[in-house]
């Protein structure tokens, strides 16, 4: 490993540092000046470089710089005092790890070039794997399956079936299963059955002849010519509609299709593989899905395991998801702390690894810093798991009663359901709380935008309008009882659009 730069024209500093890291049997290296730790870093580089800012000549931001320029991936912690904000945040902006404010503990600061050296040496283990990311990532038990099974049909040109939740990665799959088959060279061509509307969904596998039906003024190759010799990916297959399923069990039959208005058979050469999150079975059992289908479909099972069944996989998925969002925005990637590691794995995630990489997007935008604490977290995933058992706060319990629909009535949500009179104030006093709470989780169970506006226009709503009520539509008195201002209920009358009031 190779030692920590210490560069800090404050001979004090540099000495506690060295002796602070040499009782962790951490090698360092010291400079009083950026102008000589530029110079060294001709020859060689540290493993982590610790830097105050405000020295004789270059500066730390200076020598910051210059050290991103040359090496991203390592990691500098910039020194600064309590009147340096400005720095730090310019610090930051240009890639340090993390800054230390003077004077710092220095038990914290060791602990700081710790978290640093890691990141370092993690870093490095990256750079020195495989150039090529893998098509899936998966360490846990259960993927080393699903790879096994990929490498047992690299041969074949047998039908398969992947099942598994949605976003657990069937597409990707797929694309492993055809380019280690000996197919690889062909097209592959994907297709979501479920997201093409029935009217053209027929067209869109089989194509269609010029004058088929209105609108089709050209002859159309469908998805089977497209594929020919390759691939054929069918996304969803249990959504199919019955009807099409009878065409397409045709094709798996003897290999032949007809284009929509078409009279000449075609041949197709083609693999079909086939996902779906649903409970084939069951749907057989329906009456929703031939059963001779799917046992054509079902020759080969894939199963994909849930994120829930592979948690260890979770660390390694968020780094390169991390990367990937970072890369593709052209920015620093953003590191997540072991306690935050810890609790993503800890969570349920029923969107797979598809939210957990949408997740990772979020973070590369909204996270304030480098490195991604819990608090960082969408408040539905950092607080989904408080005062609630197993179930989360995404998951209000039965006993609470069913969601308010948002902006119901003219109070909006909160009000609704309450017993008019005293009884119904006592009523309220009860449980306003518990409906918020389950009105609150509900918007945030479905992705709805700014659930604090929302309620809170509903709440200030209900309020101003229960106080005018009692004060029989005068403004004024309505604002003293709220203990609000004048022109404050007149704001926000006009701004809730509430009608009634009048002047005292």
């Amino acid at each position: 490993m190779k030692p920590i730069w210490i560069v800090d024209d404050d001979e004090s500093i540099r000495w506690v540092l060295e002796k602070a890291l040499a009782r962790e049997s951490l090698a360092t290296r010291s400079f009083a000046n950026a102008r000589d730790a530029i110079a060294a870093l001709e020859s060689e580089t540290p493993q982590v470089l610790v830097s105050d800012i405000r020295m004789p000549g270059d500066s730390g931001l200076d020598l910051l710089q210059l050290v991103k320029a040359r090496y991203p991936g390592l990691p500098v912690i910039i020194i600064t005092a309590f009147s340096d904000l400005d720095s730090a945040v310019a610090a930051f902006q240009g890639g340090a790890f993390e800054y230390l404010a003077k004077p710092f503990d220095i038990d914290k600061a060791v602990e700081l070039i710790r978290r640093a050296l890691d990141e370092s040496l993690r870093e490095a283990s990256v750079e020195a794997g495989p150039a090529d990311t893998p098509e899936i990532l998966g360490q846990a038990p259960a993927m080393q399956e699903v790879f096994r099974a990929i490498g047992r049909l690299s041969q074949s040109n047998v039908t398969v079936l992947i099942t598994g939740e949605s976003g657990t990665g069937k597409e990707l799959v797929a694309r492993a299963l055809h380019k280690h088959s000996p197919r690889a060279a062909q097209p592959f061509i994907a297709l979501n059955t479920a997201a093409i509307p029935k009217d053209l969904l027929e067209s869109e596998l089989f194509g269609h002849e010029r004058g088929a039906f209105t609108g089709a003024q050209a002859t159309r190759r469908g998805r089977f010519e497209q594929a020919e010799n390759g691939t054929l990916f069918l996304d969803e297959i249990g959504d199919m509609p019955f009807d099409l399923q009878t065409r397409l069990l045709r094709v798996l039959s003897d290999g032949h299709f007809y284009r929509v208005g078409g009279h000449q058979p075609l041949k197709a050469n083609v693999r079909v593989i086939t996902a779906t999150h649903q409970n084939l079975e069951q749907r057989v059992r329906d009456g929703l899905f031939r059963e001779d289908l799917y046992h054509r479909l079902n020759v080969i099972r894939l199963r994909l395991p849930s994120l829930r069944e592979r948690r260890e996989d979770i660390p390694l998925l968020v780094r390169h998801f991390l990367l990937q969002s970072a890369r593709q925005l052209g920015v620093e990637a953003k590191r997540m702390s072991e306690p935050t590691l810890a609790f993503l794995s800890s969570l349920d995630l029923p969107g797979n690894v598809r939210q957990l990489e949408n997740l990772c997007n979020w973070i590369t935008v909204m996270a304030p810093g480098q490195t991604v604490e819990v608090k960082d977290l969408p408040l539905e995933l950092s607080q989904g798991k408080e005062g609630t058992g197993q179930g989360g706060a995404l998951e209000p319990s039965a006993s609470a009663g069913a969601a308010l629909p948002v902006g119901a009535g003219g109070t909006g949500g909160l009000a609704a359901g309450a017993p008019a009179g005293a009884g119904g104030q006592a009523g309220l006093a009860d449980g306003w709380l518990g409906l918020l709470e389950q009105e609150a989780a509900a918007m945030l169970a479905a992705n709805q935008p700014e659930v604090m506006t929302v309620l809170g226009r509903q709440f200030e709503s209900a309020l101003i309008r229960m106080a005018l009520r009692h004060t029989h539509g005068r403004k004024n008195d309505a604002a003293v009882r709220l203990g609000i201002g004048r022109n404050t209920i007149t704001r926000k009358i006009a701004e809730l659009g509430i009608a009634g009031a009048r002047e005292d």
